[in-house]
């Protein structure tokens, strides 16, 4: 029986790119930050000429799967992490917008076989958002540590 599992002191040799979006930039900045922190402790070179990290910035999370899709069939990355903030307001454009974005994300890894990190908060205030980001904990954290360890796990499975 074979047993695989993914690490995350062996994935500093990753390529990573990362989707954020604008909309809501006071969560997604702070997520962003976190997200930067962790892989930066893990050896992932996330300084301004990193050859090992790029970030695209979008309008909104609508707007992550496109660009998630054309990052993970570049070839040139081995994870995408996406960041994103969807609060609900007093319209149905929150369900719209949640549904689409998190269909859209789990399509582009399935299709692309590229893991893509699902980092789009979903809340029903700004203020559980920010405590998500940063107030109580950064989930930004944890979703850099879910990169690097599907990036190591999928090196690591039978091809």
């Amino acid at each position: 029986m074979a047993s695989f599992e993914g690490t995350f002191t062996g994935a500093s040799g990753l390529r990573i790119a990362i989707v954020v979006a604008r909309f809501n930039d006071l969560v997604t900045g702070k997520l962003l930050s976190g997200c930067l922190d962790c892989l930066t402790r893990h050896g992932i070179d996330t300084g301004a000429t990193s050859s090992q990290l790029d970030i695209a910035w979008v309008p909104g999370s609508f707007e992550i799967p496109l660009v998630a899709q054309r990052l993970a069939a570049s070839g040139r990355y081995q994870v995408v992490i996406t960041l994103g903030a969807v609060i609900r307001g007093d319209t149905p454009h929150f369900d719209v917008v949640v549904a689409e974005v998190s269909k859209g994300v789990a399509a582009v890894s399935r299709a692309t076989g590229v893991p893509v990190i699902f980092g789009v908060l979903t809340t029903d205030t700004l203020q559980q958002a920010l405590e998500r980001a940063g107030i109580k904990s950064n989930l930004g954290w944890n979703y850099g540590l879910q990169a690097l360890e599907m990036g190591s796990l999928m090196t690591e499975l039978p091809g």
